[in-house]
């Protein structure tokens, strides 16, 4: 089935090494053919990657593609965020992702906005609406949360602050996604709600990122993934099978996009779009 006039974006993390960081280009540019609606950059916890997240920003958006940085409150002070949006709107940039994000390991300071809603009230205080904001979903519900109920509350919450779309937590369940966006227009969200997509790879990582973020990995897939052992071409083969027939349930349900988590790879994603027949946008 093929699928026209659908837009896709792609996120990366800051590369460490000089190495890391051709590899990195080759990738994006690799993903530029797909003529994405945009790329990503993440921002490590408390803003331990402030800069390699602006340099990435830099060197991604030279393709002509618009690149939104991650930007998150913890552990940030209004004075930094206030300087480093404006650093971001002389550079040209125009979107950002505006995340609560985590605590740094040792660090009990939460900082002047506690919450990913603070920091989108904070940005249009500071910018108007220079920048499209998108925000963080958890069709899961976030790991911290108290409850479902009040973890979409606290989304419609961020959303009603100035947010133009969001960004989901990847997850292998479809009806997930759809029972979440049904909740949150009920909120009065009308917002697009883009599904966050994992490919998998390698069953260790996926695992450990997992059980990190709360994503459920069904048993179905995990006991399959389990099965192949170290045979990593069938692990690739199963995930792209599975993660491309997930893609198929989202997009035939509605969903306005799909944003993947590179890991800085693009061979995964390339294979699912080229098996989802998807064209550029």
């Amino acid at each position: 089935m093929t699928h026209n006039a659908f837009h896709t974006s792609f996120e990366f993390f800051p590369p460490r090494t000089d190495a890391g960081r051709d590899k990195l280009m080759g990738v994006r540019d690799r993903l530029v053919e797909r003529d994405p609606s945009f790329f990503s950059v993440t921002f490590g916890a408390g803003g331990s990657t402030r800069e390699p997240t602006f340099d990435t920003v830099r060197q991604i958006r030279e393709a002509g593609i618009n690149t939104a940085p991650h930007l998150s409150c913890v552990a940030s002070d209004k004075a930094s965020l206030s300087h480093l949006l404006g650093r971001y709107r002389e550079a040209g940039i125009s979107r950002i992702v505006a995340l609560r994000g985590d605590m740094p390991s040792g660090t009990m300071a939460a900082g002047e906005l506690r919450h990913a809603r603070d920091l989108v009230d904070f940005i249009r205080h500071e910018t108007g609406d220079h920048f499209s904001l998108s925000v963080a979903a958890y069709p899961e519900c976030h790991p911290q949360a108290p409850s479902f109920e009040r973890d979409l509350d606290h989304f419609a919450d961020k959303v009603h602050a100035g947010a133009d779309m969001a960004i989901t937590q990847y997850f292998f369940n479809a009806e997930a996604y759809f029972h979440f966006v049904d909740q949150v227009r009920q909120r009065g969200v009308d917002v697009p709600i883009v599904p966050g997509v994992m490919p998998i790879t390698n069953f260790t990582k996926l695992a450990r990122f997992s059980d990190m973020c709360g994503a459920d990995i069904p048993r179905w897939i995990r006991r399959q993934l389990e099965a192949y052992g170290d045979d990593s071409a069938s692990i690739r083969a199963f995930g792209e099978e599975v993660v491309s027939r997930l893609c198929q349930q989202l997009i035939e349900g509605g969903a306005p996009g799909l944003h993947f988590y590179t890991l800085n790879q693009a061979d995964a994603s390339l294979a699912i779009l080229d098996n989802l027949g998807l064209r550029s946008h």
